[in-house]
């Protein structure tokens, strides 16, 4: 009877250890990770093998794991320093570990002369140190990369070409493609957008000496909207990924960011 005993006690430990190692490691099997439809996160997660629940934003994949009913979120580290822990929309929230190293850049249509112009202005910007005080307002700087001086732009002396400053100057709006995403692109409390996105794409359109429009899009065909010319640009802190590159024309990196967890408190 003693031995019985002492089998069955040594069946439940082993069985109590490994439940304890399939539930106390960094990720259940089961566990469900919201993430913004089409993001850098969603094929984070996906090349994980883990469940997902695609979302409208990052900001509702957030609100996914506030809520309960998804168990962790994929989302940018650059929004998650700006939206969870004491003081912020998420308090309760912490940071999980990270998954991947990655970069931003903007997103032109293909063989766009406007790539070369954003870069130019953004070289130039940063030389004179405008863009590290917007970066140091956004609480963005340590993630800055350094741009090089590139040539002056020089717009096309051939009117018949398909100049797309040109076209952006001719009707005198600078479209840009973008979702609420702090610290980069946000509406203020009198409905204005702003953030470091926001204000970088401003000194372009007085480059251009146009408008500026932000146009809220869904961020999973954002491809598309540039394509058909719904927006001119995609700025809202676009990684740099194998589909971007071969959809669109894109700048050089400006900013590095990585996809991380976020997940309830303890």
């Amino acid at each position: 009877m003693r031995r019985t005993k002492r089998g069955l006690m040594l069946i439940l430990t082993v069985a109590l250890m490994l439940g304890l190692a399939s539930c106390g490691g960094t990720h259940r099997g089961d566990a469900v990770y919201a993430v913004e439809a089409g993001s850098a996160g969603e094929a984070a997660a996906l090349e994980q093998g883990w469940e997902i629940r695609a979302v409208s934003s990052q900001a509702a994949a957030l609100m996914e794991v506030q809520s309960g009913t998804s168990d962790r979120a994929v989302v940018d580290q650059l929004m998650a320093g700006a939206m969870i822990g004491d003081g912020t929309s998420y308090p309760d929230l912490v940071l999980g570990e990270s998954l991947t190293e990655e970069f931003y850049a903007v997103g032109c249509r293909k063989n766009s002369d406007l790539k070369d112009l954003i870069q130019w202005v953004l070289a130039e910007r940063y030389a004179d140190g405008t863009v590290t005080a917007l970066a140091k307002r956004y609480g963005l700087e340590s993630m800055l990369v350094e741009l090089e001086e590139t040539a002056a732009f020089e717009p096309s002396g051939d009117t018949t070409d398909t100049s797309d400053v040109r076209y952006i100057q001719q009707k005198g709006t600078l479209l840009v493609g973008t979702t609420a995403f702090a610290p980069l692109d946000y509406r203020n409390e009198q409905g204005e957008w702003i953030g470091f996105d926001a204000e970088l794409a401003r000194l372009v359109a007085e480059e251009l000496g146009v408008q500026i429009e932000f146009v809220e899009i869904e961020w999973d065909s954002k491809l598309m909207e540039l394509e058909s010319k719904a927006v001119d640009v995609l700025w809202n802190g676009m990684t740099l990924t194998e589909e971007v590159r071969s959809g669109a024309n894109c700048t050089a990196p400006y900013c590095r960011n990585a996809q991380v967890i976020v997940e309830p408190g303890v």
